[in-house]
């Protein structure tokens, strides 16, 4: 099922079927500051076919996704964009994705955006290829969306060998920072395509970096998985320093909840680079014991003119979610889709493709240089940062320059806290 959202070439209101009447009062917010274009375009809006899993086991990281594509279409209209959302679910499916992609197409998308996790996105992608139809990538890390060749397909993310060696490389600063060094991290993952994907550029880069500590066992389990009970304890029973962690959102309040009921304390629960422990669902279903726990990941730039004010309107719009990567993300792919379709001046799906190869977005929402494409389609200007959960928020601790508190490592037991 599809719905569509426009946001008009001048500034008339919207029409948002799925936000509240609370949500669109506020995602109406000034963007005064942000480039004001208000003048009449000739050209109807980007019907952009926005594929996510809204339903199935990836259902709650796929509705931030999808408020991300929706909160800053106000933005985008002041900025003189015009687009048409035409929403499809995924429902957490590689196959169903294809399907609706299909579907999208035959209805006139004239460009796709999706779709979070990695399968999808390989299946869309092979739609895309053949159907000739510009598809750009707001989250998935799997290396062969730009590795095979593809002339369609556009990333604003990092590839999973990119994000392990970029994750990897700062638990150098983190060690530095803190002073503390540990000698042993025992490695929970997930065992589908992006889990394994990022086990594979761990294991290849961990010999080539210079760390400080090692993986002494690594545990793999079913991101559907309804009990990790063997798996922690597996992990408790190395007496690693630390615990290294490939999750998506589900499974990460299932493996700290069992951390906790066993009593496995470790100086921090740490992933060099996936979803799961900066959701807003994990901070409310796990409290305190949500606190200290850390990503290195591509984040927002909290010193970005552009992040400050989408953050303004998603907490107005969402004071009950969380403004994080899955959000920030899924606003810049439909920015750069509007960027594309502004400049080619045409819905052609050829003139469309021309102008995402030339794109060149300086004033963007994350952390990282002007969003440019390479010859495979890959952005490369995407550091990571260490986000930390602080106070019930996902917060910035490194790099030095961006951020907005200090780290705290190693974290405090989980018995006792407050």
């Amino acid at each position: 099922m599809s719905d569509n959202i426009t946001i008009p070439p001048v500034s008339k209101g919207i029409s948002r079927r799925q936000f509240t009447a609370a949500a669109a009062t506020g995602a109406l917010v000034s963007t005064a500051g942000l480039p004001m274009i208000r003048s009449a375009r000739a050209a109807p809006p980007l019907k952009l076919g926005v594929l996510l899993p809204r339903s199935g086991h990836l259902a709650l990281i796929g509705q931030a996704c999808q408020r991300g594509a929706e909160v800053g279409l106000p933005m985008l209209r002041d900025m003189g964009y015009a687009v048409e959302l035409m929403n499809a679910d995924t429902e957490s499916n590689p196959d169903t994705g294809r399907t609706q992609a299909e579907k999208l197409i035959r209805e006139g998308a004239q460009m796709l955006m999706g779709c979070f996790d990695s399968a999808t996105t390989l299946a869309v992608a092979g739609v895309a290829e053949q159907k000739g139809i510009p598809f750009v990538v707001n989250i998935g890390s799997e290396p062969k969306i730009t590795e095979q060749g593809f002339k369609y397909v556009f990333r604003n993310f990092p590839s999973a060998g990119t994000l392990g060696k970029q994750g990897l490389m700062l638990y150098k600063d983190i060690f530095a920072t803190s002073g503390v060094t540990p000698k042993t991290a025992v490695l929970l993952h997930i065992n589908d395509s992006f889990g394994m994907g990022m086990l594979g550029g761990i294991n290849a880069l961990m010999p080539k970096l210079d760390l400080p500590f090692t993986i002494v066992e690594t545990i793999a389990y079913d991101p559907k998985a309804r009990d990790l009970s063997i798996e922690v304890a597996k992990a408790k029973a190395t007496k690693a320093d630390f615990v290294m962690t490939v999750t998506r959102l589900n499974d990460a309040i299932l493996l700290v909840r069992e951390m906790v009921k066993q009593q496995m304390d470790t100086m921090g629960v740490t992933s060099p680079g996936s979803p799961g422990m900066y959701d807003k669902q994990f901070l409310k279903a796990l409290g305190k014991y949500a606190e200290f726990c850390s990503v290195n990941i591509p984040w927002f730039d909290p010193k970005q003119e552009v992040g400050n004010h989408l953050s303004q309107i998603f907490d107005k719009a969402f004071p009950e979610e969380s403004c994080d990567l899955n959000v920030g993300f899924t606003f810049e792919a439909v920015l750069i889709a509007a960027d594309a379709h502004k400049r080619a001046g045409s819905g052609d799906p050829q003139a469309l493709t021309e102008a995402l190869r030339t794109t060149n977005i300086t004033k963007r929402a994350m952390l990282g240089g002007a969003i440019t494409f390479d010859a495979k389609g890959q952005n490369v200007n995407l550091p990571s940062a260490v986000v930390q959960n602080l106070g019930g928020k996902p917060t910035v601790v490194l790099p030095a320059e961006s951020a907005e508190a200090k780290l705290v490592f190693p974290m405090p037991a989980f018995k006792g806290r407050t």
